[in-house]
């Protein structure tokens, strides 16, 4: 955000980058639009930004734990409002593509977030477990156990 002063004039910041100043209009460009005209990304730039397989693992713990508690807090809604919530998951889990791909969709985030916990808990006791290279490479199997087993539990 750019402060101009001009003489009593009250700045009025307009939606296309141009500021008016009573009855005089002044252009000023973003530092963004100023960079991206000479063709340079803001650093860092998130497309050039390879996330480490760990910040991946972690951010997915995340996101596990959120759906799972979405999911619960949806399923008890339901629950409140009266809805039959064994029939509406039998029907959905009978349907072949819907179902697979629901039964999925629930065992992935409750199968990655439990490993996760014993991951960590885990480091918890054995601190020495937590070099880069061992780190990386539970984050590898924890990535590939999950989808595993969530694709043997879909298929039950």
């Amino acid at each position: 955000v750019k402060i101009m002063l001009v003489r009593n004039l009250r700045s009025v910041p307009l939606r296309s980058g141009v500021r008016s100043f009573g009855s005089t209009t002044v252009c000023c460009e973003s530092y963004t639009e100023k960079q991206a005209k000479l063709g340079r990304p803001v650093s860092p730039h998130v497309t050039i930004y390879k996330f480490p397989v760990t910040a991946l693992s972690s951010i997915t713990n995340r996101v596990t734990g959120v759906t799972l508690s979405v999911g619960v807090s949806s399923i008890a809604a339901l629950s409140l409002i009266g809805t039959d919530v064994p029939a509406l998951m039998g029907t959905i889990g009978s349907i072949t593509v819907i179902g697979s791909v629901a039964k999925f969709g629930v065992a992935f985030p409750l199968v990655y977030h439990y490993l996760g916990g014993i991951r960590h808990l885990l480091w918890d006791r054995n601190p020495e477990m937590l070099e880069n290279a061992k780190v990386e490479q539970s984050s590898y199997v924890l990535v590939g156990a999950s989808a595993v087993i969530s694709a043997a539990l879909m298929l039950v």
